[in-house]
């Protein structure tokens, strides 16, 4: 029997009201299982209305290798705005929310933490960290397992109209892989053994099954959102304001970035800035996903292994060409005040320049992606993101403390 079945039967709990907390809520109860939404207010009142009536209708291409798919309309256990509610007696504890709403998502959450209990973060975005640091200085020690994913399960979009969020999700694409660690590493095989039951993932554990990384800094680094969206965004910015206006007809929401933003000298831009990745990476000692330079020059650019895979040789099953016309891609961003830019530059690219600067790695693409961004919103987000080292946790830690508290749990300082 295995060490994590018990989590088998147990309910699970999705916290985040969005595209990606809906969907994976979704899934796991089209699954047969109990579930758990919860998202915190004021956003509740919003995100969470009429879902107790409606449910949520999940559907879309799903497009992945192995052609897995789950549709339907869920009905869930639990909505609400009551964290204590949410969580109480569950197994599993699923963080989908963006980075800047992670400190008041855990600040909530722990006081209710109990043991035995499995906390998987889509996307991780250095969450683990900033976890862990919470509950040391809100005296926290429960046993629990704390664990962060590179991305989410899925591409998906809540439909929107106007402003009007229907209860209706449709995913783009299934991950068959997915990246994670614990935090501590020691939890390493009990986390990913947790992932069998939950169900927002089966199309990796069906498909080509999780992958350990290096420590939750590795996971850092594969997030390829900073890599993919932040060059792109910000060096396509012309034909985004331009789109429906000067060029793309009439319509500025049919803007695509990956179909019309990229084009060989940004992708070449975005290889740079995950070489710099991979030397902070070495220069600490952890772990970083491998892509082939010819991977970047792709309308998915090196998403497409999320979903594709590779093939024997190592390169991607699937390339869709910088000069064929496409319409492979999820649309936006409209504007620059997107996630792309606002929560992938102060915390991803912060974070990368953090760790160059206390460990002696130069980062000169991505240190221009921020000055570029900070140019844009006329700010600095050297100065006004509140993420850094400091803020979770392992400011002014040498190389060796640093990876005994990533691999052990041991937090010296």
């Amino acid at each position: 029997m295995s060490k994590m079945e018990y989590l088998k039967d147990m309910p699970i709990a999705v916290l985040g009201g969005g595209a990606v907390g809906k969907t994976c809520a979704a899934d796991a109860k089209l699954a047969g299982r109990e579930v758990r939404l919860y998202d915190m207010m004021p956003f509740a009142e919003t995100t969470l209305a009429n879902i107790d009536k409606t449910g949520i209708l999940l559907d879309g291409v799903q497009r992945n290798l192995y052609c897995f798919e789950r549709s339907g309309r869920a009905f869930f256990d639990i909505v609400t705005s009551d964290i204590e509610k949410a969580v109480k007696g569950a197994g599993l504890i699923v963080v989908a929310a963006p980075a800047m709403a992670h400190e008041p998502f855990f600040r909530a959450l722990i006081p209710y933490l109990e043991d035995g209990q499995v906390v998987h973060i889509f996307t991780d975005n250095f969450a683990t960290l900033l976890l862990r640091k919470l509950m040391r200085e809100m005296g926290c020690t429960k046993k629990v397992i704390i664990g962060g994913w590179s991305s989410a399960p899925y591409g998906t979009r809540i439909e929107n109209v106007n402003g009007f969020a229907f209860p209706h999700v449709g995913v783009k694409y299934r991950a068959i892989t997915l990246r994670g660690a614990s935090l501590p590493m020691s939890d390493i095989d009990d986390f990913l053994e947790s992932s069998k039951y939950l169900p927002c993932i089966d199309a990796v554990t069906q498909g080509n099954g999780p992958e350990a990384g290096n420590t939750v800094l590795d996971i850092g680094f594969a997030n390829i959102n900073p890599v993919i969206h932040v060059p792109a965004t910000i060096l396509g910015v012309s034909t985004m304001e331009n789109w429906g206006k000067i060029f793309g007809g009439y319509d500025k929401n049919s803007y695509s970035m990956y179909c019309h933003g990229l084009c060989p000298s940004i992708c070449e831009v975005q290889y740079q800035f995950y070489e710099e990745e991979k030397a902070i990476a070495k220069a600490i000692g952890v772990g970083t996903p491998s892509y082939s330079y010819e991977s970047f020059f792709s309308r998915r650019s090196v998403l497409t292994q999320e979903y594709m895979g590779l093939n024997k040789d190592g390169n991607d099953n699937v390339v869709f060409p910088l000069d064929q016309p496409s319409t492979e891609g999820n649309l936006g961003p409209n504007n620059i005040n997107h996630r792309y830019l606002t929560e992938d530059v102060p915390v991803g690219c912060k974070i990368y320049h953090d760790l160059g600067v206390q460990y002696g790695v130069a980062t000169p693409v991505i240190d221009s992606m921020i000055i570029l961004a900070g140019a844009m919103h006329k700010k600095s987000f050297f100065e006004t993101s509140k993420y850094s080292l400091a803020y979770l946790g392992i400011d002014n830690m040498s190389k060796e403390d640093l990876l005994e508290y990533l691999n052990n749990g041991n937090y010296r300082k």
